[in-house]
């Protein structure tokens, strides 16, 4: 099932293709259906690209193809809203957007050699703490085979506090996003709201342990109320 606002997001671009011979601009996507930002744009096209509907071709500014239309498959009707009609296409769209970026149990295969588009957040501190950077525009192509069932996201490794766990600076670690994770597992820790790190967890009590894996990094030790688990590598990306 598409929502009010996926539905109208594929029918402009396929309108816009038709008369121009090229994709529309974020900017003309994002005034064309009155969202505020381009971020509300980026996860329309993702959620359209899980779904069959749209191909994005990485490599080219303002590429995107239609694949097929809702009318020339089998979808289902899509859901009755009382948002307003807008002036270029007939459908009463709806207001919102509830698609959850790189949730694997809902996508279809991304493109032949069967990947999936996730979201990559910028850099993870693997030394001490840092700030997560959260920019929806950056995505990277991940295999299905690594993904499994839930919501995942990619983090840039900054530092050298895990390298005894073969995790390198400049690592693209793979996270499914989740809030409870096992002793000894392999994390990404919120602490107190404001920093990151990608640590392993030990419980102690009602204290939480974040241990790095090189010997000249302390454990840092926590009430388990300042940590909270943001989720858990589930692989890594590396470049030679």
């Amino acid at each position: 099932m598409l929502t009010r606002k996926q539905h109208q997001l594929l029918l402009y671009i396929d309108d816009h293709l038709r008369r121009t011979g090229y994709s529309p601009s974020f900017d003309e996507m994002k005034d064309a259906l009155e969202l505020r930002s381009k971020s509300g744009i980026h996860r329309l096209i993702s959620a359209l690209e899980e779904r069959g509907f749209l191909r994005r071709h990485h490599h080219r500014a303002r590429a995107l193809e239609v694949l097929r239309l809702p009318h020339m498959g089998t979808e289902a009707p899509i859901a009755a809203t009382t948002a307003p009609e807008t002036s270029f296409v007939p459908a009463v769209l709806s207001q919102g957007q509830t698609d959850l970026e790189g949730t694997f149990s809902e996508a279809s295969v991304a493109n032949d050699r069967q990947t999936i588009s996730i979201p990559l957040y910028g850099r993870i501190a693997a030394g001490l703490p840092i700030e997560a950077m959260q920019d929806d525009s950056d995505r990277i192509e991940v295999p299905v085979s690594l993904l499994g069932t839930g919501e995942h996201y990619a983090l840039t490794v900054a530092g050298d506090s895990m390298i005894e766990a073969g995790i390198l600076d400049g690592d693209i670690a793979i996270i499914r996003r989740r809030e409870t994770a096992e002793n000894g597992q392999i994390i990404v820790a919120l602490i107190d709201e404001q920093e990151v790190t990608l640590k392993k967890l030990r419980r102690r009590g009602s204290m939480i342990a974040l241990e790095a894996a090189n010997r000249e990094y302390e454990t840092r030790i926590f009430p388990s109320e300042r940590v909270h688990i943001q989720g858990r590598l589930i692989a890594l990306f590396r470049q030679y």
